[in-house]
């Protein structure tokens, strides 16, 4: 998949007409101090890192500037920072609107049901995953017709639209279909979704587009904004490493161990924030790189789940503990461990003596995991 910046977003949006807050990418303080200045954004205005992992507001990553002073010194913060693994290199200055509600809109590629679905909730400017389920309604959509008047309409009662803003979110629906067709997208989002008078604006774009085809989008051919610096340092490494946006790292073996992981973490109301798929290896050495790697992602916890077949357990015990011994002492995390299968008394004796317990039960131990990540015990 290739992950799109969201200013790379909106520049997908604006070519199918989805509405956007006037706006400019800059890449040094100084560019953004001249930007306002010479009224290509106006004043007051939001300066917003341009990463892919998510939760920049809380992070320190998103800030508002009313003065060219204050942009040039809010810009200089935010392109000083490392988040969550990855650089700060550009940022993007938007307008300040005058925002009455928050929306939340998406459509995705729903393999389960093998269509695309129309996502909405009234609760936008939050990460989805925090909003009651009750609170988030999916249309699924037939690709040949495409999305009906009836689900336009149905889409506005959900977010309790009408009149002006009503209109403005079919002409939207229009052209964001039109974008996630056109694209070949995985997913295109907007949250938020700001209602501003008698309008709507897209705040924020997030854009997936699918690699399968990408021989029909040569434009996104140079782009490497689809891999976070640490997966891309993990790719050339050939570990299967994949960054998140959430707080607890995850090291499993095989992709179906791993996804179960997620979702029995996510189960519990833990927020995998990076996942770490062993695979078969058998090598120490690789288990103690593939850990140091992880521990640049800097989680609150970190959950082992290893079923010994291929790999052993007693080797990634030995990998683990190494690796361990080199993250600094101010960097450490709570380690949680549940390893089975072959090799499994020596692997659990590895980790004993190193200070670590293995839970044998996985409802219990990812519950560890979340309450040592600081979710619920």
């Amino acid at each position: 998949m290739v992950k799109l910046a969201e200013w790379r977003g909106k520049d997908v949006f604006r070519t199918y007409g989805v509405p956007l807050p006037k706006g400019h990418v800059a890449r040094s303080a100084e560019e953004a101090e001249q930007l306002v200045r010479a009224g290509t954004v106006p004043l007051p205005c939001v300066i917003k890192a341009q990463v892919l992992a998510g939760g920049r507001g809380k992070g320190g990553a998103v800030q508002f500037a009313g003065t060219p002073a204050e942009v040039r010194a809010a810009a200089a913060a935010i392109l000083g920072l490392e988040f969550k693994g990855e650089r700060v290199k550009e940022l993007l200055l938007e307008e300040k609107l005058p925002i009455a509600r928050e929306l939340y809109l998406a459509l995705t590629l729903d393999r389960a049901a093998r269509m695309p679905m129309l996502i909405v909730s009234a609760q936008g400017g939050v990460e989805i995953e925090s909003v009651p389920d009750e609170q988030i309604v999916r249309l699924p959509i037939d690709p040949f017709p495409g999305l009906t008047g009836y689900q336009k309409r149905r889409a506005a009662k959900v977010l309790g639209l009408s009149g002006g803003p009503a209109k403005a979110l079919d002409r939207l629906l229009d052209a964001l279909w039109a974008a996630f067709d056109g694209e070949d997208a995985e997913l295109v989002e907007i949250n938020p979704l700001a209602v501003v008078g008698d309008g709507l604006v897209a705040l924020d774009a997030k854009v997936i587009i699918e690699d399968d085809a990408a021989f029909r989008h040569p434009q996104y051919a140079e782009i490497r904004d689809d891999r976070t610096p640490l997966e891309e340092i993990a790719r050339e490494k050939e570990i299967a490493f994949v960054q998140l946006d959430g707080n607890i790292g995850v090291i499993a073996n095989g992709a179906g161990l791993t996804m179960a992981t997620l979702d029995v973490l996510a189960e519990y109301g833990g927020r995998p924030g990076v996942f770490l798929d062993l695979g078969g290896t058998d090598d120490p050495a690789k288990v103690t790189e593939a850990f140091l790697l992880m521990a640049r992602a800097k989680p609150r916890a970190v959950f082992l789940n290893i079923f010994g077949g291929v790999t052993r357990c007693d080797t990634v015990a030995k990998g683990l503990v190494e690796a361990m011994r080199q993250v600094p002492a101010s960097e450490r995390f709570p380690l949680v461990a549940r390893i089975r299968g072959n090799n499994e008394a020596e692997g659990i004796e590895i980790l004993r003596a190193a200070g670590i317990t293995s839970i044998p039960q996985l409802r219990e131990s990812a519950q560890a995991a979340v309450a040592a990540a600081g979710g619920r015990p």
